[in-house]
């Protein structure tokens, strides 16, 4: 696949940040977060709204304006608890794809053929402090679709605050010239992070290292609708009843045990260090809108094989009831809060260690991330790239919302075990197509 990069530029916010909003102070958690990209595409057929010239010059008009409300983003880093917002801009690439239809991507979509479309090679780089908290490239293909690939600094976007951004950016886009159009996000509910988790005087504990490993190879798991529902039926719960289980717990049950089972590990040394959203969980709950890491980690430790789905729902359950109280509000705990930063940043290095294994899984389910229309129709597929963590899992919404796509990023060699699992091959389909209507046999 061939790429010609057309321009390249930095796009400010329409209207300058206000003196007093100059600094931007980010909360504890954070403070703690890896500065690495975290990459997305957003894969848009033909609709043939308008022509590739004023799509670009709507999106660049539309970004200078979402990036006023989101102001943060076109700052840059003062130092590892504050960024300094100073409308530098946001790093903006077009590029033209050349020889290669859009649906040929979307039907073996594979890490050789994804990769090359993120701006350049910065997917799950770490990034430098003076350089751009978002970087966004917009694909062009000759058939007329679109791949947005955005790469996006964790220490500020979570998985939550991307989806966030990407949608109120779309929605500006769509609703440019609409003289009824009332877009409006009120500043409170975007930024109460550093409010509700303020650094104060807590200690300066070391920001988070993201371990690259090169050799980690990555593979899309893909279970159906009809697939979970029989995994739900299937799943046996001997010791504990669990109620309608989630999609979420059973499918993360079922790759649980796969890898424990495939690689010869100790299901009760083998522990579930989980991403939890703390949002709807706070008390009262923050708006979905917040911006920053506004997540904390569960982990479920020492689980049964035969009962994890208990467990990963007893476990949520505690997490609801300590940590949103103690992390903020009235029975805020600072020396729990201490013990908890502690934890965190030295989980991920002692997982290394020959006698401890470590499953780090993110669910990025029911977040809107299918919603970014920009008037041209909602994307056909989100996806991110391969994370170079060993046994590190994002799961997300297939585009119907009701199965689920597992990236899974492995050692070669256990990927080779993992991939034939029989069990797992039941349940899930190895990286198919993306079948998009009568789209794809049109050639689009």
């Amino acid at each position: 696949m061939e790429i010609e990069i057309i321009s390249r530029e930095f796009i400010k916010p329409s209207s300058p940040t206000p003196s007093h909003l100059k600094k931007f102070p980010i909360s504890f958690i954070d403070h703690i977060t890896f500065r690495n990209y975290v990459p997305l595409l957003f894969f848009y057929n033909d609709t043939k709204v308008c022509d590739q010239t004023s799509k670009i010059s709507n999106l660049k008009n539309s970004l200078a304006q979402i990036l006023s409300i989101y102001y943060p983003f076109a700052g840059r880093f003062k130092d590892q608890l504050s960024i300094e917002c100073n409308d530098q801009g946001v790093s903006f690439l077009v590029a033209n794809i050349i020889g290669t239809k859009l649906s040929t991507i979307l039907q073996n979509p594979t890490e050789n053929v994804l990769n090359p479309l993120f701006p350049d090679e910065l997917q799950w780089k770490k990034m430098d402090w003076n350089e751009s908290i978002l970087v966004i490239q917009i694909n062009c293909f000759a058939c007329g679709g679109f791949v947005i690939s955005v790469c996006a600094c964790h220490k500020i976007i979570d998985a939550a605050t991307a989806f966030n951004f990407m949608n109120d950016w779309a929605k500006l886009n769509r609703e440019e010239g609409d003289s009824n159009s009332k877009f409006s996000l009120p500043y409170n509910s975007l930024y109460a992070g550093d409010t509700i988790f303020p650094q104060g005087n807590l200690p300066n504990f070391p920001e988070g290292e993201f371990v690259i490993d090169k050799t980690i190879v990555c593979k899309r798991f893909v279970f159906e609708a009809s697939k979970i529902k029989l995994l739900k039926n299937m799943v046996n719960f001997d010791t504990h009843a669990v109620k309608n289980p989630t999609r979420v717990e059973v499918v993360t049950s079922l790759i649980y045990k796969c890898v424990v089972s495939v690689l010869g590990l100790n299901y009760k040394t083998t522990s579930l260090r989980m991403a939890v959203d703390l949002r709807k969980r706070m008390v009262p709950p923050l708006s979905q809108k917040c911006v920053g890491n506004i997540v904390w980690f569960l982990f479920v430790m020492n689980p049964e094989l035969h009962d994890l789905v208990f467990k990963i729902r007893q476990g949520l359950c505690e997490f609801r009831e300590v940590y949103p109280k103690k992390f903020g509000g009235k029975e805020k705990d600072l020396s729990f809060i201490f013990e908890c930063l502690k934890q965190v940043t030295t989980s991920v290095s002692e997982s290394n260690s020959i006698d401890q294994s470590l499953i780090m899984y993110a669910s990025w389910c029911r977040f809107p991330m299918y919603e970014a229309d920009f008037g041209w129709g909602k994307p056909i597929w989100v996806t991110t790239s391969a994370c170079p963590v060993k046994n590190a899992i994002v799961l997300m919404d297939t585009r119907d919302g009701d199965g689920i796509e597992a990236i899974v990023n492995m050692k070669e060699n256990d990927m080779i075990m993992f991939e034939h699992e029989l069990e797992l091959l039941q349940y899930a389909s190895l990286n198919p197509s993306i079948i998009v209507g009568h789209d794809v046999a049109n050639g689009f």
